[in-house]
């Protein structure tokens, strides 16, 4: 069957593509438990609507083996993921938000908002490459550069990084990082990584801070230049 036109998707159907596409935004399929996790949603209501997206076109479905988002289903996803790092950066750059606070706003604004009003707050920001969590904001035309980083439990003790990305839109995190100066542009050497699934210990400037494994993952770095 021809895949939906756009302009007729439904929010919900914008919300499953929008969360296939964060858990397998590559080749790798997503499994229906992990989209149910993502959504809070039981499995046998998400294996309903992966029948619907794909009848549609928008998903390829294995049993047993998950689902991947056809070029159709991809292409859906990210003019939502657009939508909604354009007005999170919107909200932060134009109308004072915290960066801790926009990602609800932007859950609700993304299905309401036109392309021509995304457009136009692309325009007044400068056309901004990333949000202000450093996710990459994908390009009109559906492309989008998804760097690799390296997560901060992963980098080597007494190298020197900067963040460039914080994988999480919880509130509480964001405010402890950003209260700790650990936000993406911020240059961090690595002191000690404790053994055991201990705290990773990082300066930033002459600060020291111990951060937890699970958080310490979603700082996504890149090396200094010596």
């Amino acid at each position: 069957m021809a895949s939906v036109a756009p302009e007729l998707l439904t929010r919900s159907t914008e919300d499953y593509l929008k969360a296939i596409y964060r858990l397998a935004p590559g080749p790798e399929p997503a499994s229906t438990n992990d989209i149910a996790g993502r959504l809070g949603l039981s499995a046998p209501s998400v294996s309903g609507m992966i029948k619907r997206l794909s009848d549609q076109g928008l998903i390829e479905h294995a049993p047993y083996h998950g689902v991947v988002l056809t070029d159709a289903g991809r292409r859906a996803a990210l003019r939502v993921v657009r939508r909604h790092r354009l007005i999170e950066a919107y909200l932060v750059g134009k109308l004072g938000y915290s960066w801790d606070t926009v990602h609800d706003e932007a859950e609700r604004l993304e299905h309401a908002v036109s392309d021509l009003l995304v457009e136009r707050m692309a325009r007044a920001l400068g056309h901004p490459q990333f949000d202000p969590h450093g996710d990459p904001i994908p390009a009109p035309d559906g492309t989008i550069d998804e760097a690799r980083y390296t997560p901060l439990t992963e980098v080597p003790d007494g190298d020197t990084v900067e963040i460039r990305r914080v994988d999480t839109s919880q509130g509480d995190r964001l405010r402890y990082l950003e209260h700790r100066g650990l936000v993406p542009g911020a240059s961090i050497r690595v002191l000690e990584h404790h053994p055991f699934g201990g705290p990773v210990i990082v300066a930033v400037g002459d600060r020291q801070h111990s951060i937890g494994t699970e958080l310490a993952r979603q700082i996504l770095c890149n090396p200094v230049a010596a």
